[in-house]
């Protein structure tokens, strides 16, 4: 597998990562968590790049709306330590002229991670509060919720709480399996998997996985045996970089990353080169980029690879195209937006 990285751009606090496509054509998004813009740049070179807005910023989450033409949410006034009461979701459209209408969808103070899932010709949305209300960095006396709607693609959002009481309300990723997308949702009570109505009329449906406290989660089937494995990060912004699997019944950890750190924040269940992999990145310390891939199947044994050290990534987003395989990647410790072409 060879990676090579390109530079996009430099960005205070960049934060958020992930793509759009307009007439058929791929525009990468990065977007910072601070004051300050959004992003694009044009495939298949990535070389070429404009902006989306200026700000505010406060970017959390972009998401496209299927069938939209490029058309985007995004969070925004999501700003750094607990100033988060005018967080709010917008409704980003591009115009054919040149420029992007950016409309209010949402308020909802505290929103940090949400997605649109797909059921049944319908886009449901789900967002996830960090807290309630803050009134200091360190207050976690008002726990986040969960909230769900119903969204036509267009026009402001109307949502309702399907659980309250998480903790720490941190950790998101989208999980396809056996053609049913849902949600994965971790806080200090666990991981929870939430899944849309399957039909018309039909209610949410809420699973506990995991019964201890996680900041982040993805899932893929690194070792190819039909089941899920889960990658997490423990606890909030967590020291710990963990991978599990089922084992009669039970989770088992099979994998932990040996370089133990604060502020662990990417993880990543994706494919690269064809081969499943789980994405891991730290923000303290050594600051690695890398990814884990099993070396061997029986007995399960995963290992390692660094990408690139001293760039502290917030999140990331990977792309599959043709003959390749792109991490797009915010580095946020090292203020940078950045490439790595997987081939």
């Amino acid at each position: 597998m060879n990676i090579e990285k390109r530079f996009l751009t430099s960005l205070n606090r960049c934060y958020s990562a992930n793509h759009i496509v307009v007439d058929g054509q791929t525009r990468i998004l990065v977007a910072t968590e601070g004051e300050g813009p959004c992003l694009a740049w044009l495939g298949p070179d990535y070389t070429e790049s404009h902006s989306v807005w200026d700000g505010p910023g406060g970017t959390m989450s972009m998401v496209p709306i299927v069938g939209g033409n490029g058309a985007f949410l995004a969070v925004q006034k999501f700003f750094k330590m607990f100033q988060w009461e005018e967080a709010k979701v917008v409704h980003v459209r591009p115009l054919r002229a040149g420029g992007y209408a950016v409309t209010d969808a949402l308020h909802l103070p505290y929103i940090h991670r949400f997605d649109l899932l797909p059921a049944h010709g319908t886009q449901y949305f789900i967002g996830c509060t960090l807290a309630t209300t803050k009134a200091s960095k360190e207050d976690w006396s008002n726990p986040g919720k969960i909230w769900v709607g119903e969204y036509n693609g267009s026009g402001p959002l109307q949502v309702s709480v399907l659980k309250d009481g998480l903790a720490k309300n941190h950790g998101y990723s989208r999980l396809t399996r056996n053609g049913v997308v849902s949600s994965l949702v971790t806080c200090e009570q666990g991981a929870f998997e939430v899944t849309p109505p399957q039909q018309p009329g039909a209610q949410w449906s809420i699973e506990q996985l995991m019964d201890w406290p996680i900041s982040d989660i993805s899932a893929v089937d690194i070792d190819g045996d039909g089941e899920l494995e889960y990658a997490t990060i423990e606890s909030f912004h967590g020291r710990y970089f963990r991978i599990y699997k089922k084992i009669n019944g039970a989770f088992a950890k099979v994998y932990e990353h040996p370089e133990v750190s604060d502020f662990y924040h990417v993880v990543v269940g994706t494919t690269l080169a064809g081969k499943p992999v789980f994405i891991g990145g730290c923000r303290r310390d050594k600051q690695q980029l890398f990814y884990v891939h099993a070396v061997r199947t029986e007995p399960l044994q995963l290992e390692a690879c660094l990408i690139e050290e001293g760039v502290g990534p917030s999140n990331v987003h990977v792309m599959h195209e043709a003959g390749r395989d792109i991490i797009v990647s915010a580095n946020r410790e090292k203020a940078e937006a950045a490439l790595y072409v997987v081939t």
